[in-house]
Order: structure tokens, then C-alpha cells, then sequence
């Protein structure tokens, strides 16, 4: 925090070769909505109960957008940088009872195993480190979601061991990168 009691803001926005990444607002929740109520996205993260567009405006408000307001940083909207079609979510999310900020990846089925959530989630990599300067990002994550696994390897995150979340009945992996300073 600044000493005027505000939090500083990153970036608003990252470009990648194929994708153009930018804060969500609550003009998105219908977008949300599809993503919150995407199969993969139930069973791997879980179902938040959202249903109606009121229902992702409230979540949105009280989540994603009072994140960027209490850290400066969180999830972007991913949409392909010809046209700007949305495809996902990729961006950093803070956890109740966690320490260090979160990366999270969600893309709608038709968009997943062309390198997408790889290309968003090296950006935001790169723009936690060298942007805001953060030491460490984790990455929490089903057990038994093997692509996700996978991609958290290819960019650097190591295994750390199981954890269980607040409020949460399972437990779920950890994952780290940790670098040295920030730049």
C-alpha cells in the first residue's frame, strides 16, 4: 500500500503474440457466468451456485473487482488479439488463509490445446515478477487435473504437497515459483 492508504495498480492490461489480456468489469458477468458453469470448470474448481447474470454481477463485485481494488492486481479476461473474442480467464487470485497470490487459468472448451492458457499464464508470470515484483506465485489445483498439472510444470511451478482450503471438504495440490528478488 502507498502511504496514501491506496494500493498501487499494475498493469490494466498485457499483450501476448495471439492474445490481448484486460481487467474484467461487470459488463463481463455474462461472460463469467459461462465460464463459472463450464463442465471442466465445476469439476476441477468447483461450482460457485452461479446461475443468473445477477448472480455473476454480485460475484464479480465481490470478488474479482474488490481484488483489484485490495491488492492492484487479479484475473484478466483473455480474448484473441484478431477480433478480441473471449476465450478465458487467466490472472492472479488471492485466497482466503493462503499468503501468496494465486495463478489461475479457465478457458472455454473450444479454446483449450491450441497453447492458449500457456501464452496468457507466461504473461502473467512474467508481469508478477517484473511488473508488481512479486517473490512468490503459487498455483492450487485438482489432483486429478493432469493438463493443468502439466502446464504449471512447463512454466517453472514445482510440487509442493497437498493442501486443504478454507471452507473446502478436499484437499488440493500446491504448486510454487519462487524467484530470487524482485526486478
Amino acid at each position: 500500500m502507498s502511504s496514501s492508504g491506496t494500493v498501487p495498480v499494475t498493469a490494466k492490461a498485457l499483450e501476448t503474440a495471439r492474445l490481448h489480456l484486460r481487467w474484467l468489469t461487470a459488463a463481463d458477468a455474462g461472460f463469467m457466468l459461462r465460464i463459472w458453469n463450464d463442465p471442466a470448470f465445476v469439476r476441477h474448481v468447483g461450482d460457485r451456485g452461479l446461475r443468473t447474470f445477477d448472480d455473476a454481477t454480485r460475484a464479480l463485485e465481490q470478488g474479482i473487482l474488490a481484488t483489484y481494488r485490495q491488492f492492484g492486481y487479479g484475473p484478466f479476461l483473455v480474448c484473441l488479439a484478431d477480433g478480441r473474442e473471449e476465450i478465458g480467464i487467466c490472472g492472479l487470485f488471492r485466497r482466503a488463509g493462503v499468503p501468496d497470490p494465486d495463478i489461475g487459468y479457465a478457458l472455454l472448451p473450444e479454446y483449450t490445446g491450441a497453447g492458449y492458457a500457456a501464452e496468457a499464464a507466461t504473461a502473467v508470470l512474467d508481469h508478477a515478477r517484473h511488473g508488481i515484483g512479486l517473490r512468490c506465485v503459487i498455483a492450487i489445483v485438482s489432483p486429478e487435473n493432469r493438463p493443468s498439472i502439466a502446464l504449471l510444470e512447463r512454466l517453472g511451478l514445482r510440487y509442493e504437497g497437498m493442501m486443504r482450503l478454507t471452507g473446502e471438504a478436499q484437499d488440493v495440490s500446491r504448486y510454487a515459483i519462487e524467484w530470487p528478488g524482485a526486478d
